[in-house]
């Protein structure tokens, strides 16, 4: 897809999501129901595949890959983990032709009726709802005015998948970067969702899919998601100022970037720390999925090492990011360049509280002992 995502990249600026070609695209090759279960059309690939796959996208495009780590993710959640009859509904009524996104954090009520919830709240950052046919949202569940609880300090967190009529949208999506992402701002209001098309937030059960994947949870996914973002559009910034250096003469230089010893040196320097990065990722991701496929405990410890090497790839690649646009000199700063539109996507997507500092203390608390588990992590 990579020339057509770069023929449509200023188009979908302009339009605030995705344009229909790049959307179809992704259907007609099987991208945006790749990472189903494969009930649900997908392939079932392995951690290394997905992070390949989004590195890839991102590369691509900040808000393609920032898509694909929205939508991709939000149907393999649905897929895995909705009741049969949600599924039937959402799925198998569709032909498995589904776009979703949306915002899984609880920002919604659900006041329990007979058969399911009357569900209301306000959720920011929908992304990749632009082109959904369904919303995800998430929720509280309340019983009689009062939360419900899972455990001591766990309260219970659902997410609903919403048709898009139930849906009403806020076109605020005016922003310095992932312009085309269709981030929009939403609201429920009091609209009856059975039972079957919720599932719990954190649940590692699926009901569909047999890959180690589908028993992790969404936590483990959604942090792939964002590191694999944060590498691929910092490796567009490495290569891009990469073959501009052959080229490239800064004012009163007689050289080209490339033959200056210090372009050579911060060159070196990052493109390693990129890979470093790329290859703990790949480790962390790939060591807890080796356990739960052999049916071994999904540990905290497993669980902190994942979150703290997204945070970790994130805060290099917007290292590398940063070295890279002050290497290209002003041809970076040119509007509508592959180098100024990813580096207003790198400082965007990562203000992201997933991937915050905040984490890699949650993370680092398990580490040593202070807390025996973090359940968002």
């Amino acid at each position: 897809m990579r020339e057509l995502v770069r023929e449509q990249a200023a188009a979908s600026e302009s339009q605030r999501t995705l344009s229909r070609s790049v959307v179809d695209t992704m259907w007609s090759t099987g991208l945006m129901s790749a990472f189903n279960p494969e009930p649900a059309g997908g392939v079932e690939p392995s951690f290394a595949q997905m992070i390949e796959t989004w590195i890839e996208m991102a590369w691509q495009d900040g808000s393609f890959g920032w898509v694909g780590i929205a939508n991709l993710p939000s149907s393999f959640a649905a897929a895995a983990y909705l009741p049969d009859d949600g599924f039937a509904e959402v799925f198998t009524a569709h032909d498995n032709h589904v776009t979703m996104g949306g915002q899984f954090f609880p920002n919604g009520q659900g006041v329990a009726v007979d058969g399911g919830y009357r569900l209301t709240g306000s959720w920011s950052f929908g992304s990749g709802t632009g082109h959904a046919e369904y919303v995800a949202a998430g929720f509280l569940p309340m019983v009689d005015g009062e939360m419900q609880w899972i455990s001591e300090g766990v309260p219970d967190m659902r997410v609903a998948i919403v048709p898009r009529a139930d849906v009403a949208f806020h076109d605020g999506w005016h922003v310095q970067g992932l312009k085309a992402t269709g981030s929009y701002d939403y609201a429920i209001d009091d609209v009856f969702v059975p039972h079957a098309r919720t599932f719990a937030l954190f649940t590692r059960e699926p009901l569909r899919g047999a890959s180690p994947a589908t028993r992790m949870g969404m936590m483990p996914v959604t942090a792939a998601g964002h590191a694999a973002w944060a590498l691929g559009v910092a490796k567009s910034m490495l290569d891009d100022v990469a073959e501009l250096a052959a080229t490239k003469y800064r004012m009163s230089d007689m050289a080209a970037l490339a033959t200056r010893p210090t372009f050579q040196k911060g060159l070196a320097r990052h493109v390693a720390a990129w890979r470093a990065a790329r290859l703990l990722v790949l480790d962390a991701f790939g060591t807890a999925e080796a356990a739960v496929a052999a049916r071994d405990e999904l540990t905290p410890t497993m669980r902190a090492d994942m979150r703290v090497a997204a945070v970790h790839a994130t805060d290099t690649a917007r290292e590398c990011a940063e070295w890279a646009h002050l290497a290209a000199g002003t041809t970076a700063i040119r509007e509508g360049s592959r180098l100024e539109r990813a580096f207003r996507d790198i400082y965007t997507g990562t203000q992201h509280a997933f991937i915050s500092e905040k984490v890699a203390i949650d993370a680092a608390q398990v580490w040593l002992g202070i807390v025996e588990d973090q359940f968002g992590l």
